[in-house]
């Protein structure tokens, strides 16, 4: 499931692009891909011309030394699924801090090793309403889609606060899917209604103290009813496995 952090460090470069020589890329399984990209950005030379005069592409380490070497003055890495990152890639980069370079990581979590002990963490507030359906008006604008406004005010409470799932559901809408709610941003109130009826359920023992029968009653309820909807709470749908 797609977080939206390559969009808010896209975000993050373009504003920045001013002031620093930024270069962003995300790594997706190929360490040598990654810092290809990185040094392209940052017009470092990915390529080397051997004795019998071929051009060669740098190696993985020899990528890593020739961007260590001609790393701008002003350069800021940008690394978006930065827990990604393989430990070769991440001792390189604490390397590069200690030289002065500029590194910002984007994860759902601090992974709590090596570099990311020593960076200092600042929490993003989650996207607005607006962000969201703007992301969605504007996947249905590429597809040609036309989206109402009735409802799209019904498909933004699926996406929660993540701009890359509004993405996926006005593609599912236009595909003639329903759409279902995938993310976890929203409030469970069951413990809370569970606590409040086991809470009454004191009343009935008080009741039995001072002999009130009304108290025992209403407290016997409110207990057999808490233990109810516990039980009902663990109702789970039957659980097939692919192809049954």
């Amino acid at each position: 499931m797609g977080t939206g952090l390559e969009d808010v460090a896209a975000g993050v470069a373009l504003e920045l692009a001013g002031e620093f020589s930024c270069a962003a890329a995300t790594y997706k399984g190929s360490g040598k891909k990654f810092l290809q990209q990185l040094a392209e950005q940052l017009d470092v030379p990915t390529e080397i011309e051997d004795d019998k005069g071929r051009i060669k592409p740098l190696t993985l380490d020899q990528l890593k030394e020739e961007i260590g070497l001609n790393l701008p003055t002003d350069a800021l890495l940008i690394l978006p699924e930065a827990k990604r990152l393989t430990t070769g890639i991440r001792f390189w980069l604490e390397d590069l801090i200690e030289a002065g370079c500029r590194v910002c990581c984007f994860a759902i979590a601090n992974p709590g090793r090596d570099i990311f002990i020593e960076m200092i963490e600042v929490e993003l507030e989650l996207p607005s309403d607006r962000t969201i359906r703007y992301a969605m008006q504007d996947e249905a604008t590429k597809l040609g889609f036309d989206l109402t406004t009735a409802r799209l005010s019904q498909l933004q409470p699926l996406a929660g606060r993540n701009p890359m799932l509004a993405r996926k559901v006005v593609r599912q809408e236009k595909l003639g899917i329903n759409p279902t709610m995938e993310h976890r941003q929203y409030l469970v109130m069951m413990p809370i209604l569970l606590a409040a009826l086991f809470s009454f359920a004191v009343i009935r023992y008080v009741g039995m103290g001072v002999g009130n029968k009304n108290w025992q009653i209403f407290g016997g309820v409110a207990l057999t009813v808490a233990m109810a909807a516990k039980q009902l709470g663990r109702v789970e749908g039957a659980k097939k496995k692919l192809g049954q």
